[in-house]
């Protein structure tokens, strides 16, 4: 019994492996891509949660005995809801109406992310 081979067209095995190697390599690079954006967000949120350690922590973790929250663990909706209360002036803080002003809202959900990911 023969079996049948597709008919390629000259010089096609020439090219086969480096097309192969080129689709492989633009994969490749297409995910170290998308890593590579991970790593930045995650860079960025960072420091902007470096911004609030001075009053809540290091992460959000603030000083045992504090009188300030600690936003370690927080669900991510509490936080997002509470710094947009700040911002409307509708919560009562000292310098949290200021500070909130500074955060649109793509920051404070990112803030929030952040936050809400770190370990209590």
């Amino acid at each position: 019994m023969k079996t049948s081979r597709l008919a390629m067209p000259a010089g096609f095995k020439q090219f086969a492996l480096p097309l192969l190697c080129f689709a492989f390599s633009a994969g490749a690079q297409a995910q170290a891509q998308a890593q590579s954006v991970g790593t930045q967000e995650a860079l960025y949120a960072r420091s902007l949660a470096a911004t609030c350690a001075n009053c809540h922590g290091t992460d959000g973790k603030a000083a045992k005995g504090s009188a300030l929250t600690s936003l370690a663990g927080l669900d991510k909706g509490y936080i997002v809801a509470q710094m947009k209360a700040f911002k409307a002036g509708t919560r009562p803080a000292t310098v949290m109406h200021q500070i909130s002003k500074g955060f649109n809202d793509a920051q404070i959900e990112s803030l929030a992310t952040y936050f809400s990911a770190q370990k209590k």
